[in-house]
């Protein structure tokens, strides 16, 4: 089943659970799927929200309180978690703000940011902040794609009608051309 046709069956649940686990390819699509009129963009955006949020904060308490666990001791012992802590106590702010949109940070950013200094509610306020931010924009890039594609679809549609007449008057012509060369130019 492709992403549209999962979230085109399954609706906003989709896009929430969608967010969550996948990310961009999901909330984008479900952007697309609110330009044709299948959902409400704002309840996209919304979904989306939660769900990146809900996943979010859930890895940030694994980070917080179960740091013996095999998902956190896994992300703990990455190259990557020296780098992530180091970003995450120069500037916590930003970096909570950030993380969503830098790839490949997505699920060691929350649990290392709760085997941080980072307080919870600190963390909680911005990642809704974050998480509302993110799904705003990814959500409209893909309904801006859609809008794009429309548009391009009646140029395109435009631009097919003239190659077509260009085809047909070149196979015309052919055709003409080698009827009239076979009436003058008789093969011996």
């Amino acid at each position: 089943m492709t992403i549209e046709g999962f979230i085109a069956q399954y609706g906003l649940l989709a896009v929430g659970l969608g967010a969550a686990f996948e990310g961009e390819a999901v909330v984008a699509t479900g952007g697309l799927l609110a330009h044709r009129g299948l959902m409400p963009l704002d309840q996209v955006m919304l979904a989306a929200a939660v769900g990146s949020c809900m996943l979010d904060q859930f890895y940030f308490f694994l980070g917080r309180y179960l740091r013996d666990s095999w998902l956190v001791r896994r992300v703990t012992s990455r190259a990557t978690y020296g780098r992530v802590l180091a970003m995450i106590e120069r500037n916590p702010t930003p970096f909570i703000l950030a993380f969503r949109f830098m790839w490949g940070l997505r699920t060691v950013s929350p649990i290392t940011l709760g085997t941080s200094q980072v307080a919870w509610p600190r963390f909680a306020i911005l990642n809704v902040i974050a998480a509302a931010l993110w799904a705003v924009i990814v959500s409209s890039a893909g309904y801006l794609f859609a809008t794009g594609l429309t548009a391009a679809g009646a140029e395109l549609h435009r631009i097919e009608h003239l190659a077509l007449a260009v085809v047909a008057i070149t196979v015309i012509g052919a055709i003409v051309g080698l009827a009239m060369r076979r009436i003058f130019m008789p093969m011996p």
